[in-house]
């Protein structure tokens, strides 16, 4: 009976190499704000705050990874609070520098968030974002940059008649403080209370960006009285601040304790820093300048059908003077461009292949009054 030379196939063990840090080629905090530039008008000492604590963070990410062969003491991060008005560029900031860099980053509102047990979402859905926004990459996501948005919702609510949990204020504050200091937490992928079932994730914060954002409606106050301008004092006859800047731009973390956010959260948040209101000429750049400027975009989009549009100045003048009548900052800007280019673009295919379409001052008032009526 022949024989068979069975040869046992020699197991081999594959070893994945490092992943090596995405930071490797972190570009300078001047390279940084250059970038920041190109797309965001204005607001230079918060771009300059934010490329220097970014440029740290992930500096202190290749100086803890290295430690094994350099030596030396490992670095603590500096989560980051950025205050200022809606519309003003906050949320664009952050996201154009995750951009650049090549990190994932996540906006987590956090009006959505309670205390674990009740109804809403939980703290650790903030990971959850991130793990998606970089397809559940691990090592991307512990070194990615998590928004905290709307973070001022979060505020100590004041005693009063009410008996009820302050279940979305300070306790998610709590629920936060390890999370955001670095800790190893265990994330639910789908969510937690509608897959209580499924296996947990564990994801180690440690060198993971945070950023509180908010406008902090009442802070001005607090920090206007702390210096002394309360009521009349200190401003003009016409009622304008003699601060030769914004207020929130003295916050201290005293004057966040006072807003009604606690001592152990303002302290794991040492940077702060804000953006200042938009004036008109600020706007009005904003619509022409950067890459994706509203301008170009609508320009493109007449391109399509052949058509050259050309807005006048001052009807830019006059857009951004509306968009600071309704107080909406920048985000504004939108809302009154397709107010304005409607019946524009309504009329716009049917019109000869190679003609200019012209907004001026008074189609922009013309159509704006016809929608919201007179805001002067």
């Amino acid at each position: 009976m022949p024989t068979t030379k069975v040869t046992a196939a020699k197991k081999t063990r594959t070893v994945e190499p490092k992943p090596q840090s995405p930071s490797m080629k972190l570009p300078r905090p001047d390279q940084i704000k250059d970038f920041l530039d190109k797309y965001i008008i204005g607001q230079d000492e918060a771009k300059k705050v934010l490329s220097v604590a970014v440029y740290n963070h992930y500096k202190r990410i290749i100086n803890n990874d290295n430690l094994s062969t350099t030596g030396g003491d490992e670095l603590e991060k500096s989560n980051i609070v950025l205050l200022g008005d809606t519309g003003c560029g906050k949320t664009y900031m952050i996201k154009t520098i995750a951009k650049l860099l090549d990190v994932p980053c996540y906006i987590q509102d956090c009006t959505k968030i309670t205390e674990s047990g009740y109804v809403g979402s939980d703290v650790e859905d903030c990971l959850v974002g991130l793990l998606r926004a970089c397809n559940y990459n691990m090592f991307k996501a512990e070194r990615g940059i998590v928004i905290l948005d709307e973070c001022d919702k979060l505020a100590k609510q004041e005693a009063g008649p009410s008996i009820t949990r302050d279940v979305g204020g300070c306790g998610v504050q709590q629920s936060l403080l390890k999370i955001v200091e670095g800790d190893t937490v265990g994330v639910p992928p789908m969510g937690g209370r509608k897959h209580p079932e499924q296996p947990l994730l564990y994801v180690n914060t440690t060198n993971i960006l945070f950023i509180a954002c908010g406008a902090f409606v009442g802070l001005k106050e607090i920090i206007e009285k702390r210096l002394g301008l309360g009521g009349k004092i200190g401003y003009c006859s016409d009622g304008t601040s003699q601060l030769p800047q914004s207020p929130l731009c003295y916050a201290t973390p005293h004057d966040m304790r006072e807003f009604g956010m606690i001592p152990e959260f303002v302290g794991r948040f040492p940077v702060i820093t804000s953006v200042n209101p938009l004036t008109e000429d600020d706007l009005m750049t904003i619509l022409v300048k950067p890459k994706n400027s509203l301008v170009n975009q609508y320009t493109r989009m007449l391109s399509f059908d052949k058509l050259k549009l050309t807005i006048q100045k001052e009807a830019l003048r006059t857009i951004a003077h509306y968009a600071v009548r309704l107080g909406t900052g920048a985000r504004g800007l939108r809302s009154i461009m397709e107010t304005v280019m409607m019946d524009t673009m309504y009329s716009a295919p049917a019109l000869e292949s190679g003609s200019a379409v012209l907004i001026t001052s008074d189609i922009v008032k013309e159509r704006m009054e016809k929608k919201y009526g007179r805001l002067d």
